[in-house]
């Protein structure tokens, strides 16, 4: 079978659709398949500089057996800006159709959203070449755009839900990862047979329980403290108001120390309020290099997950994977009842608390820097579950056998 993944990123570094699609374009290429990639030159993080992308607007290269098809785009390190980020999905999508055209023949499309508008590309594309799509839904747009407030204008919602619907018309099949994004396209109409269930997860070989006192405890003088994590994108769903907050609250135990990696639209609007609050014991740091991952992870004792009110209602996120591949404690301030909630009660793996209570968040935190042992059960919980249940090659096997059957099936060909 030859496979088209088309996604905006494919930078296992920092992004985490690019981590995901990384590993399935291997998993799929060790199954036989042949896998082409189609997605932007790495943009993800606005620090970073790839001189070999400097040039052009087309690029091929190759990891292994995956042959990756790469298009420049409009890329501003300005993260908050919508006008900024715009032009980078049209520049992407615009040169993405165009080298879509040109791709050798292929049997199917997987698409990942966000954005919604891959969704879009990916039915010109499997119209055209007719072939079949399958819309891969990471988050449910618009609804997040504009519960961020990102969006607000009424006809612009209305045009996105438009979109949205023929996206889900015209795909072949949706794949979700949650029970709530299931509801949620159920609630707009999809047919049932229409949604396929298969979770996320994490490259468990390369995130590995590492030692807390290691080269990056070391280098960032953390060695000797009670570190208290957030790494991924700061984005506008991410409630770092209330990081700032609990650490403001825990400020006078002087070996507790928050560290807070990545980047993103919300990071200074954080680092204005830490700054405001006067936070000594919060520290900001760039996205770190993908070697560098398994150590930051390491040096951490818990690891945050705080998602503004609502964000978590139907998702899990990716970063509660890595935290239990590193074997260590989650603490999620999201929805009650959420997906998330539910799936970190019955592994076992961390604690929750709801969503905009920096001394309920600042509470949980200190249940675990007094309580070694349960927050290295924990952990051992989450590690556990992850090699039962979220191993990358029996994620990949069942896409492929969703892909096999349905390009198989003649009459949910594009034509």
């Amino acid at each position: 079978m030859r496979i088209l993944l088309l996604t905006t990123y494919f930078e296992p570094d920092v992004a985490s659709t690019g981590v995901i699609f990384g590993k399935l374009a291997h998993e799929f290429a060790d199954h036989g398949h042949t896998v082409t990639v189609l997605t932007s030159c790495p943009h993800y993080d606005p620090r970073r500089r790839w001189p070999e992308f400097s040039r052009g607007l087309f690029f091929i290269e190759r990891a292994g057996p995956v042959r990756i098809y790469r298009v420049r785009v409009h890329a501003s390190p300005d993260r908050s800006s919508v006008l900024h980020r715009l032009l980078s999905y049209a520049s992407f999508h615009f040169l993405a159709f165009v080298a879509g055209l040109t791709l050798p023949k292929q049997d199917v499309i997987l698409a990942a959203s966000p954005p919604l508008s891959n969704g879009v590309v990916a039915w010109l594309l499997a119209r055209l070449r007719r072939i079949t799509f399958i819309y891969n839904v990471q988050d449910i747009w618009p609804d997040v755009i504009v519960r961020s407030g990102i969006v607000k204008n009424r006809l612009i919602i209305d045009c996105l839900k438009l979109m949205e619907a023929h996206v889900y018309k015209t795909a072949a099949c949706m794949s979700v990862i949650s029970d709530g994004f299931r509801a949620n396209l159920l609630g707009k109409g999809v047919p049932e047979d229409k949604i396929s269930v298969i979770p996320n997860f994490i490259d468990t070989d390369f995130v590995i329980p590492r030692p807390k006192n290691n080269d990056f405890a070391l280098r960032h003088g953390v060695a000797d403290k009670f570190v208290v994590l957030f790494a991924g994108n700061m984005g506008l769903s991410q409630d770092l108001a209330t990081v700032a907050e609990s650490a403001r609250l825990l400020a006078k135990y002087s070996d507790i120390q928050f560290l807070l990696v990545g980047d993103g639209a919300g990071r200074q609007a954080a680092e204005r309020r830490v700054g405001d609050l006067g936070c000594a014991n919060l520290q900001f740091l760039p996205y770190q290099s993908r070697e560098q991952v398994p150590d930051m992870y390491g040096s951490s004792d818990v690891c945050l997950i705080p998602l503004r009110a609502g964000f978590a209602a139907e998702s899990v996120p990716c970063k509660l994977f890595s935290i239990m591949a590193a074997e260590r404690a989650a603490i999620a301030s999201v929805d009650r009842n959420s997906d998330t909630w539910k799936l970190m009660d019955r592994l076992k793996c961390g604690l929750c608390v709801e969503p905009g209570r920096p001394a309920q968040l600042a509470e949980a935190i200190l249940t675990l820097y007094r309580d070694a042992a349960a927050k290295a059960a924990l952990g051992k919980a989450g590690r556990r579950s992850l090699e039962l249940e979220f191993l990358p090659k029996a994620i990949a096997g069942r896409y492929l056998g969703l892909l096999q059957r349905l390009t198989c099936s003649p009459a949910l060909h594009q034509g």
